[in-house]
């Protein structure tokens, strides 16, 4: 399994933001340690998206990347944000059918997110139970989870003071 990265400051804040120094040495880190490529599209996606105010949608990365000599096809960003997410370096944002990357790759974790309607900022929370609860109480039930999307929306604290 491969080693944990440090948590790099997430792109959560209401002004766009690069990448965390160390934040693609990691992911090409896990990436070269689990035998798979952080190919040069593949990283040009984890760069756009660690630049991105708030959510990324697929269309918005593919007119990002697309020149007039060299267009991204959408089957192809597809591919390359499912390997991101594979790889645990990127989180789908159900509700907004969206993307961020993710604060912990490379550590095994459940994911909550809470995003401000307003200003469209995502903060990834570490879990404190309701991820665990979620499962205990499905299993009970009888019920086995492929995967958890817990999501919450509401105003962030600069949106609250505006």
């Amino acid at each position: 399994m491969a080693a944990p990265c440090e948590p790099p400051a997430a792109p959560q804040t209401h002004a766009p933001s690069s990448p965390a120094p160390g934040a693609l040495a990691c992911a090409e880190r896990l990436c070269r340690e689990r035998g798979v490529r952080l190919t040069p599209l593949r990283r040009r996606v984890l760069e756009q998206i660690w630049r991105t105010h708030g959510v990324v949608k697929a269309y918005d990365l593919i007119q990002r990347l697309s020149s007039a000599e060299r267009p991204v096809k959408p089957p192809t960003v597809y591919r390359t944000l499912d390997f991101l997410l594979a790889q645990g370096l990127i989180h789908r944002i159900e509700s907004l059918n969206g993307y961020v990357a993710c604060v912990r790759p490379g550590q095994a974790h459940d994911t909550l997110l809470v995003i401000c309607r307003r200003c469209g900022a995502v903060m990834e929370l570490e879990d404190t139970g309701m991820a665990r609860t979620l499962r205990h109480e499905a299993a009970r039930h009888g019920f086995r989870l492929d995967r958890q999307v817990v999501e919450g929306s509401g105003l962030c604290a600069r949106c609250q003071a505006d």
